[in-house]
């Protein structure tokens, strides 16, 4: 597990875990594999730098930290739907970081009823790979990431 519940102040729950998610769809890391694979499109999908997205060469790159991740934690701010589905839950958070900082974030979940965990008050955490995309380089000029969500954490009411 890459987000330690025990860090936080408060009792959390995993609620999203990408390898959870893969094993029950198989297509999506075959499709991601192919688009890195296929050279008629040299600007869609991820370089590959760590291995093909979903194999055990890109896992150990996660677990042994040669891929970046990026981690946030705060507090929900506003939980909404947001898109064009209609949605009877809420799939979009406004997460408030300790700096101030508000980020647009969506819920991921493994089971569909641990949305409803998400409220404003809500502690929440989450960890996202950063993939290197073929397209480059990015607006800025430095490096164009993919940020794939591979964990996520929420309270739980005591």
């Amino acid at each position: 597990m890459l987000l330690r519940l025990e860090d936080f102040d408060v009792p959390m729950k995993l609620v999203y875990r990408l390898e959870e998610r893969l094993r029950k769809d198989p297509e999506l890391v075959r499709s991601a594999q192919a688009l890195t694979l296929n050279p008629a499109k040299p600007r869609l999908g991820v370089r590959g730098t760590h291995g093909l997205f979903g194999s055990p060469e890109w896992w150990a790159s996660i677990r042994q930290g040669r891929m970046t991740l990026l981690r946030r934690d705060g507090v929900v701010q506003r939980a909404y739907v947001a898109g064009q589905d209609p949605s009877d839950r809420n799939n979009t958070i406004d997460l408030k970081l300790a700096d101030g900082s508000v980020h647009m974030t969506g819920i991921y979940v493994n089971d569909p009823q641990d949305a409803d965990l998400f409220h404003p008050g809500s502690r929440v955490g989450i960890v996202y790979a950063l993939d290197e995309l073929k397209d480059q380089p990015a607006e800025d000029g430095g490096v164009n990431y993919l940020k794939m969500a591979l964990e996520m954490a929420v309270s739980v009411d005591r």
